[in-house]
């Protein structure tokens, strides 16, 4: 796919419709991010840090590719989090409804292709299901966390003795993208555990395997910038694979929309 052509972030919440509708007639693909505003991460991470991550990425994503960014999907079903102040969530199924209605606008507008950029893990089986009933096609899920070098280079990285939520390798991501946000004399690390994945962390029962007082589970206190600069690294060397894979693969496969034409000429 061709390069955009500005430098801007192509974020179609500041652009005017008619901008966006030549951007999709010039056959541009959507990238529609899903990063929570209201959840928490810690004492040292704001409640916005996966839209944050969200956006950095889709915005680089889109410099590689013809793409237009939606505006991220900001609430979703994040159970874990809600015993912390702030934190919001979605049941699964509405949720579910919001993304595949999202979606469907978004393939009915004319993009060709939408690519959901997601950065949760509670989220991740809703999408599959809001995305299933589509034209597979025309809808690609992107975990952030999901590819071959993110998982080689956190196991190579990773100090920590377990972690999943505002941990060392989260926390890392946020030095390499947003360190001003970042309180590391705030982090905290979570008690050790014996299972990988808690169930609904609590800041006030200190019985529970699920505790935490910060809201980490992990040792953020181990982050580094150069950490995060790696695994940033990886994440968007496995998001460019799959979107290039995928583009190319729809390139080939489809009959053209007429938009389309003038692109491939």
């Amino acid at each position: 796919a061709m390069m955009a052509t500005d430098s801007r972030p192509p974020f179609i919440e500041r652009m005017l419709w008619d901008e966006v509708a030549t951007r999709i007639h010039d056959g541009a693909v959507a990238i529609l991010p899903i990063g929570a505003a209201a959840k928490q991460h810690g004492l040292h991470l704001p409640l916005n840090t996966d839209r944050i991550q969200a956006e950095w990425l889709a915005a680089r994503l889109a410099a590689r590719f013809d793409a237009l960014i939606w505006p991220t999907v900001t609430y979703g079903h994040y159970p874990a989090f809600t015993k912390y102040a702030g934190s919001s969530s979605l049941s699964a199924s509405t949720f579910e409804a919001l993304v595949r209605e999202l979606a469907t606008g978004i393939l009915g507008s004319g993009c060709r292709t939408v690519f959901v950029l997601n950065t949760g893990v509670s989220t991740l089986a809703p999408v599959d299901r809001a995305l299933a009933r589509l034209d597979a096609g025309r809808v690609k899920h992107l975990w952030i966390s999901g590819g071959p070098r993110y998982r080689r280079v956190a196991r190579e990285l990773a100090e920590q003795s377990h972690g999943s939520h505002a941990d060392e390798l989260e926390t890392s991501l946020m030095l390499a993208i947003a360190p001003e946000l970042v309180d590391m004399g705030r982090a905290e690390a979570s008690p050790a555990v014996t299972r990988e994945t808690p169930g609904a962390l609590t800041p006030s029962d200190e019985n529970s395997p699920n505790y935490s007082r910060s809201g980490s589970y992990g040792n953020p206190t181990l982050a580094t910038l150069a950490k995060g600069e790696d695994l940033l690294a990886a994440i968007l060397d496995d998001l460019v694979e799959q979107v290039a894979v995928f583009i190319a693969k729809d390139l080939t496969d489809k009959p053209r929309p007429e938009a389309m034409q003038s692109v491939l000429r």
